[in-house]
């Protein structure tokens, strides 16, 4: 049974997911006023658009890390990989494609839930990056249940104990891990308005007024 201070996280969780999901696949999605609004699925073309210079994007490993980048994360076994550096990441920060943006989010996901019900082995060796938009979608799906499940799991001891999620790459041995759940939420509703957003821009770019997207 989920603790009563983990329901409204779920919930807030659940909507920013449903609502990134929708925009991405339609047929429609919710605009905002619960009414449906018409959009078109993501195309290869969106996922990969660059609409400014040097981007770190997702990109065949064969081509190598873009501007900027050091580094293809994701796991050397697929032939896809996103564009990364060590820390001190370049500055200003490079612009990221939805690629990007969708595969770190994906990845996010799936690892912090295994950092917090599973093995607590996995790395970003180990996550296997697409570069087909039908597959990164279904990857995000994959990633959204597995966190929501692993968060299933937690009551309101291990809500209060700090590194009760093991993940890596961020700060949650330092932290309880309600403050986790929290900031997983806000990574999901920051990038996914920043993907929204991104649609309407390519969609401006084309003139293409056939498929609205609504706010």
């Amino acid at each position: 049974m989920t603790t009563s201070r983990l329901g409204p996280l779920l919930d807030q969780f659940d909507v920013a997911c449903q609502r990134l999901a929708a925009r991405m696949a339609g047929p429609v999605m919710d605009s905002g006023d619960g009414a449906d609004t018409e959009v078109g699925p993501l195309t290869g073309a969106e996922y990969f658009w660059e609409p400014v210079p040097e981007c770190w994007s997702v990109r065949r490993r064969v081509d190598g890390p873009g501007a900027r980048a050091t580094h293809l994360a994701g796991s050397a076994e697929g032939a896809w990989g996103r564009d990364a550096a060590p820390y001190p990441h370049p500055w200003p920060p490079p612009f990221t494609t939805i690629a990007w943006r969708l595969s770190h989010l994906s990845e996010m996901l799936f690892l912090r839930a295994d950092h917090t019900a599973g093995s607590h082995r996995l790395t970003r060796d180990d996550y296997l990056i697409s570069g087909d938009v039908a597959a990164a979608v279904a990857a995000f799906d994959t990633a959204v249940t597995a966190w929501r499940t692993a968060l299933q799991s937690a009551g309101d001891a291990a809500l209060d104990t700090i590194g009760h999620c093991t993940y890596p790459h961020g700060s949650d041995p330092e932290e309880p891990f309600v403050d986790i759940v929290w900031w997983v939420n806000q990574e999901v509703l920051h990038h996914g308005a920043e993907i929204a957003l991104l649609r309407d821009l390519y969609r401006s770019r084309r003139g293409d007024q056939t498929q609205p997207l609504g706010p």
